[in-house]
């Protein structure tokens, strides 16, 4: 059974400056850990270390079922903050050609095309540019281009920016979704409400994490239990 992933003591500097400064955390699986924080916190450096696309200064994350370091990629989902869709292709196209990068088979490309599809309603849209796309279909397709083979951790980096309420409701459905499914999920977002759609927070600021554990709980501890008290607290 997947069982997660393990961040431990992991820092990235780039000359003086920390970028991350010594983070500790682990996400079981089924579990979804949300990352919060302004622009320039650390989140995306974060992420983009735990999926191997940064080499971390110090530290080390684990992905807790053994893969080695030649599948490690296999096991990890990957949904950046910027659109990372080839737009001069249609959407069933972009599901073939990452179903392919991936090593699924013809038939598995198929049939996860087909799960996400029916899932978001895109089935009139399979045959469309994705340059054509408006964001929110956008975004609900690089989803399922991030969980099409099934991955042991799903790093996802800001989905819900610029989208609108009814889009923000079917991304984090479709979030729940893979933890459901067993895979442990990694969410960056600048929107707070959104704490409490996850099992635990990390809230960052400057590279480092001020707080970290169950946002109800979290809440409990601050004024009107407004989870922004933590951002407004000096060391």
């Amino acid at each position: 059974m997947n069982q997660g992933v393990n961040i431990i003591n992991i820092t990235k500097r780039f000359g003086r400056f920390y970028a991350v400064n010594n983070v500790s955390l682990s996400v079981d699986a089924g579990k979804i850990l949300g990352l919060f924080g302004a622009n320039g916190a650390g989140k995306t450096t974060l992420i983009r270390m735990i999926g191997g696309l940064i080499k971390p200064t110090s530290g080390e994350c684990i992905i807790a079922d053994g893969a080695k370091k030649g599948d490690k990629l296999s096991k990890i989902g990957y949904m950046s903050q910027s659109f990372s869709l080839i737009e001069e292709l249609t959407m069933e196209e972009n599901l073939s050609f990452y179903g392919t990068l991936y090593g699924m088979k013809s038939s598995a490309v198929q049939a996860a095309s087909q799960k996400y599809t029916d899932y978001f309603g895109l089935d009139k849209f399979h045959k469309s540019l994705v340059s054509r796309l408006p964001t929110g279909l956008r975004q609900l397709l690089a989803f399922s281009v991030s969980m099409m083979h099934e991955p042991t951790i799903l790093l996802i980096d800001e989905p819900t920016s610029g989208l609108d309420a009814v889009n923000r409701r079917k991304m984090w459905d479709a979030i729940y979704m893979a933890a459901l499914s067993g895979t442990a999920v990694i969410v960056s977002t600048h929107y707070l409400d959104e704490a409490f759609y996850c099992n635990e927070i990390a809230l960052m600021e400057h590279g480092v994490v001020k707080v970290h554990g169950n946002p109800e709980e979290l809440a409990k501890n601050v004024p009107n239990g407004k989870l922004i008290y933590y951002f407004t607290q000096h060391n």
